[in-house]
């Protein structure tokens, strides 16, 4: 299975945020689109980073007082990881769990074609697997015809 089938369920919007937004304005996003992540962009729409709100609560915790002022900018991941539509789920799967990252922007031609998150892998992968089980389970009982 590939990322881009993924994709093809879960659609390709994806929540983003400007870096001169604030952290409160970070929390807020996560908020109203229940999301774990936020792809940042610059002025021009062009991706600059990663936040999550691990990313917001450790800047919390070093300037709690601030938290309405501090430019998201200042603590969003710069170096991306990104994934390609055509990826392998076992390969995408190793990879955010090497880097410890939960979110995956998917780029395709230069351009932001979705994101992938851990969840949406494992849950595709429980149901190949359920889906295979119970063919299974149905060709041992001989519930299919010879």
């Amino acid at each position: 299975m590939k990322v881009k089938d993924i994709l093809a369920i879960k659609g390709s919007d994806v929540v983003t945020i400007n870096e001169d937004a604030t952290i409160y304005e970070a929390l807020s996003t996560f908020d109203s689109n229940r999301v774990g992540s936020l792809l940042v962009l610059d002025d021009k729409a062009g991706i600059v980073g990663i936040v999550a709100p691990s990313d917001v609560l450790r800047a919390t915790l070093r300037a709690c007082e601030k938290i309405k002022s501090i430019k998201v900018k200042t603590i969003m991941t710069r170096e991306l990881i990104i994934g390609d539509p055509n990826d392998d789920l076992t390969y995408v799967r190793a990879i955010m769990t090497e880097n410890r990252i939960r979110h995956l922007p998917i780029i395709e031609n230069k351009k932001l074609v979705g994101i992938v998150s851990i969840g949406d892998i494992v849950k595709t992968e429980l149901k190949a697997k359920d889906v295979e089980n119970r063919y299974l389970r149905d060709y041992i009982i001989s519930k299919y015809p010879a």
